[in-house]
């Protein structure tokens, strides 16, 4: 089922870059929270879809940057994407994030991003997904995600409630967390979270082993 998103029929440009106005947004906020995580080494990002974030972030935060996404479609963007600019960024795997197993597959990373996703998957799979990031991420290493959630089990606004119905309207399976269940599901996994708030009522969750010292 091929959802309709408030970026669906995005722009591509000749080169075949997407050019998506949500990401285009996003990409400063989240590039500010990440510079001031002192990231070093690897990251791998899920759920890369046009490619935007890595181009304007990869180079900025002197990362080698793994772009995945689980549409081997939206690979032609990415590399065009990548094209334009001087940075660490590798070629884009295909990748599954709500599949069992995908972390002892590619191993160990010092960071993980993850931007609007789990409201587009059925909380089974989000489960799933947030399991695998203990697995997935190294000692000392960062995962963080971003996007919108509920609280306390109610939508914030009455913009992300009505995005909200929109997408459970589509597929019941879907729609936004709850911060609660989220930051529980990363716990399980031995993460600990801290929540930082973000431009249009988003949140940026930065998670790290337990035993790591923030």
């Amino acid at each position: 089922m091929t959802l309709k998103l408030p970026d669906t029929g995005a722009e591509v440009l000749p080169d075949g870059r997407r050019m998506v106005p949500s990401a285009a947004r996003n990409a400063g906020p989240i590039l500010q929270v990440l510079q001031g995580l002192g990231l070093t080494g690897r990251l791998l990002e899920i759920a890369s879809g046009s490619g935007l974030h890595a181009a304007q972030m990869a180079g900025p935060l002197g990362l080698s940057w793994q772009p995945t996404d689980v549409e081997a479609g939206n690979f032609a963007s990415i590399r065009a994407w990548a094209a334009t600019v001087e940075a660490a960024i590798q070629p884009p795997i295909h990748l599954d994030a709500t599949e069992p197993g995908w972390a002892a597959r590619l191993g160990s990373w010092d960071a993980i991003l993850l931007v609007n996703l789990l409201h587009l998957i059925p909380e089974r799979a989000a489960a799933t997904l947030l399991a695998e990031l203990g697995a997935a991420l190294a000692p000392g290493g960062t995962a963080c995600l971003y996007g919108p959630f509920l609280r306390d089990g109610l939508a914030t606004s009455a913009g992300d409630a009505a995005f909200d119905a929109s997408l459970r309207a589509q597929d019941p399976a879907i729609g936004y967390k709850d911060l609660a269940w989220v930051t529980g599901q990363l716990a399980k996994a031995g993460l600990a979270c801290e929540v930082t708030p973000m431009p249009a009522n988003n949140l940026f969750l930065i998670a790290r082993h337990s035993n790591s010292i923030y």
